[in-house]
């Protein structure tokens, strides 16, 4: 046997850089994206973009390209942006890393053309796709090296023509928001002419900074003011390198009502990404510390996220209790004899003209009298016991039934969603907010009135006499009729 040493060439068809390119940046979208973050690479401070139905031209006014920067802007999976990752002029963190993109735009268009300006170096290049696949053996593209015009700045030009597939100009804008660094100082992006902007989002921001081995983390959690979101827009942006590579709820779609409503950003500039930038490398330690840290940001910042979904509903709750209060104690007035002790109307305390009073009887007066007799006497002063209270949330609301020497309070709060529907704890009575009848009926105006009306007539029928529940629970289905069903009948003429 010949035992000769021999060697094999490497060879790949150039059809497969096309290939490879259309796979990696399967959106058309992407290509405009990428181009954008070449310009950020290059140190421009303004990037135009220009889209019409035939071509598509990205034009910067960066730091441009010479023939030795050509040869790198065209070498397939160069290391020249990971061997110098700050930008030398704004030391910018460079995006880019693989060189492929460019490639990729020819799953768009038929033809890729570049025009750049170095200091003295002025060149186009044309990379055709049909030319480009004529030969297997030719790799070399067109290159015309022109003579140099002093008016025109440094920087570079990029024209897609040919274009085989549309691009929507709000989808492109919106894609340019998320996933290119138009925060960044020194660098503006327009497009057909209009400023690209972040979107701004009314709300309340949470702003979190946490180290870790790795690197930082911090950003910013927004709660939008607005009821009305689309959940398609909602989500936190997790950002590498001030591009969007994903976005996540981090567990908070479990328990947050509302989760359209969630938006923000976060920054973590260590985490690995993969080759088409639109997801992480999740088997490494870097991501696991990522996601343990923001585990930790979305705990802490659970409570303030419970208080801030309360505020809105609260002034609804309010509005709706206040009323049911009103109605209520109308009921009881008409129904004197259904009032628990210290709930009794009494004739000289109505504040409105013709309303009925308990009008106390001789013999109640008798013994009143008696009673006062006996208060004149001396007696050992007693220590006052303090009432039966439960700890409140910060944004439990309390209003009170004014009515007879002592009144009713009513609280609603958080019990939690096993917790009971209501009761009652002294004068006190607790409606639990977090019940799946309460999230029910609050959905409407008028089921949400009758659900608390249900409840407190409930528990005030209960404290008259606790143990006949039958009595009771006749005694609120009138207290209801005259609190809302009468009004009813009232409002409608």
């Amino acid at each position: 046997m010949d035992n000769q040493a021999k060697t094999l060439e490497v060879t790949i068809d150039k059809s497969h850089i096309v290939t490879i390119g259309e796979r990696l940046y399967g959106e058309s979208i992407e290509l405009v994206r990428e181009l954008i973050n070449n310009a950020y690479d290059a140190d421009a401070a303004e990037v135009k973009v220009t889209i019409t139905s035939g071509q598509i031209v990205v034009e910067d006014n960066g730091m441009g390209m010479d023939l030795e920067g050509l040869k790198q802007y065209f070498n397939i999976g160069s290391t020249l942006k990971r061997d110098n990752p700050k930008s030398p002029k704004f030391e910018r963190d460079r995006i880019g890393e693989f060189g492929i993109g460019k490639f990729a735009s020819l799953s768009a268009c038929s033809c890729f053309e570049l025009w750049t300006k170095k200091d003295g170096f002025q060149a186009k290049v044309v990379f055709d796709k049909e030319e480009w696949n004529k030969s297997r053996d030719k790799w070399h593209i067109p290159l015309e090296i022109e003579e140099m015009d002093g008016h025109l700045e440094d920087g570079t030009k990029v024209t897609l023509k040919g274009l085989t597939k549309k691009f929507n100009i709000a989808d492109v804008e919106k894609r340019i928001i998320e996933a290119v660094p138009i925060k960044a100082p020194n660098f503006s992006v327009y497009l057909n002419s209009h400023k690209v902007t972040a979107r701004f989002i009314p709300g309340h921001k949470i702003p979190f900074l946490e180290g870790t081995e790795y690197g930082i983390v911090h950003g910013e959690i927004i709660i939008s003011s607005s009821l009305d979101q689309d959940i398609s827009e909602a989500g936190i942006e997790c950002k590498v390198k001030q591009v969007t590579v994903a976005k996540d709820f981090f567990g908070m779609e479990h328990w947050v009502k509302n989760i359209a409503r969630i938006r923000g950003e976060v920054h973590a500039d260590f985490l690995p990404i993969t080759t088409d930038r639109t997801g992480f490398i999740k088997d490494t330690a870097q991501y696991q510390k990522f996601l343990e840290v923001m585990q930790l940001v979305v705990e802490r910042i659970r409570p303030i996220l419970a208080e801030l979904s309360d505020y809105k509903e609260n002034r609804r709750a309010k509005r709706a209790l206040t009323e049911v209060l009103d109605r209520v104690r109308n009921a009881l007035m008409l129904n004197p004899d259904y009032c628990p002790e210290g709930l009794m109307p009494l004739a000289d305390s109505t504040s409105e003209a013709g309303q009925p009073g308990y009008v106390q009887p001789e013999r109640e007066k008798a013994e009143e009298g008696g009673k006062k007799q006996k208060e004149e006497k001396p007696e050992k002063k007693r220590r006052k016991k303090l009432p039966k209270v439960k700890k409140l949330n910060p944004t439990a609301i309390v209003k009170k039934l004014k009515l007879g020497r002592q009144g009713v309070s009513c609280c609603i709060d958080h019990l939690g969603p096993d917790g009971p529907e209501c009761f009652t704890e002294g004068t006190i009575v607790y409606i639990n907010r977090d019940h799946p009848l309460y999230q029910k009926e609050a959905l409407k105006k008028d089921t949400y009135i009758l659900h608390i009306a249900r409840l407190l007539t409930q528990e005030i029928c209960l404290m008259k006499n606790p143990r006949n529940p039958r009595q009771a629970f006749n005694r609120q289905s009138k207290l209801l009729q005259d609190a809302l069903v009468e009004k009813a009948k009232e409002e409608n003429g």
